[in-house]
């Protein structure tokens, strides 16, 4: 089961990291040429968040049938972090993703009360694009390309 479950949050990242970019892009550009906020930058936007939060439910159960599991409850908090690798995959990786989800939602729910475009265009393609990064630097390369 926790192959298929690490195979699946592998590969729905691809989704979430293409779709945070098109949408952080898209607002960016809307920003740029100063056009009305549309249903269509509404949905990229939308499916952007949609996609990351199924990543994240994804993660949570990759979480609790990872086979290390047992291997940190057994080192404690302090083994966790001392070991690199284990810090990465049960400290840094979830928390720092938690927040990157949260900033989504926050920009998600921050455009829907903006009245104006460029304001929409702003709340989404910052936290997006913030999001974005953040979740860049806190994937496991080494795991995902082995």
């Amino acid at each position: 089961m926790y192959e298929t479950v690490l195979d699946l949050h592998s590969y729905w990242a691809f989704g979430v990291l293409g779709l945070l970019l098109i949408a952080a892009l898209n607002s960016f550009a809307g920003l740029a040429t100063k056009r009305p906020f549309t249903a269509q930058d509404k949905r990229i936007a939308m499916l952007a968040l949609i996609f990351s939060h199924v990543q994240l439910v994804i993660g949570v159960i990759l979480l609790f049938v990872n086979p290390k599991l047992e291997l940190a409850k057994v080192a404690g908090m302090g083994g966790v972090m001392k070991d690199s690798y284990l810090r990465l995959i049960f400290v840094e990786h979830p928390l720092v993703n938690i927040i990157a989800i949260a900033l989504i939602t926050i920009g998600w729910s921050k455009h829907k009360k903006a009245d104006d475009a460029t304001a929409k265009f702003k709340k989404i393609g910052y936290m997006y694009a913030i999001a974005l990064v953040l979740l860049l630097s806190r994937i496991p390369w080494g795991q995902w390309f082995s």
